[in-house]
């Protein structure tokens, strides 16, 4: 099966660091895990909740480039450098997803891409 590179001209251009948003294969796109940095790559150092919000804003950039929203988010996979964020990411999800909310995995890493990246999150989604 054929696949498909989707890029957002809303993010900045990844393919510098080899790799695309996302990927679509047949009706499933698979996209790269988005950290909480804006289009021209700042980011909000300690400030947990702005970079949960603009990852999900990435997220939803990369969808609309395919007709998508949070809706057809299926499964995620989201890294945080520190669990005591945990209740605040859940509580954020709650907010920002519709229901049902897809599945989850939430794990605690040392450090992300970035040093004063505090969240980045993975996503499937199910394209009609």
């Amino acid at each position: 099966m054929p696949k498909e590179a989707i890029m957002s001209p809303k993010l900045f251009d990844s393919s510098i660091r080899s790799y695309s948003h996302a990927v679509r294969v047949g009706n499933l796109l698979f996209l790269a895990g988005q950290l909480g940095n804006t289009p021209d790559r700042r980011v909000e150092p300690g400030n947990f909740e702005v970079q949960v919000r603009q990852s999900f804003a990435n997220i939803e950039a990369v969808l609309a480039e395919v007709g998508a929203t949070l809706d057809n988010v299926v499964t995620m996979t989201v890294f945080i450098t520190d669990m005591r964020h945990g209740d605040d990411f859940t509580r954020l999800r709650g907010e920002l997803l519709g229901r049902p909310f897809p599945a989850s995995t939430l794990v605690a890493v040392s450090h992300l891409a970035r040093p004063d990246a505090l969240v980045e999150i993975q996503a499937i989604a199910v394209l009609d």
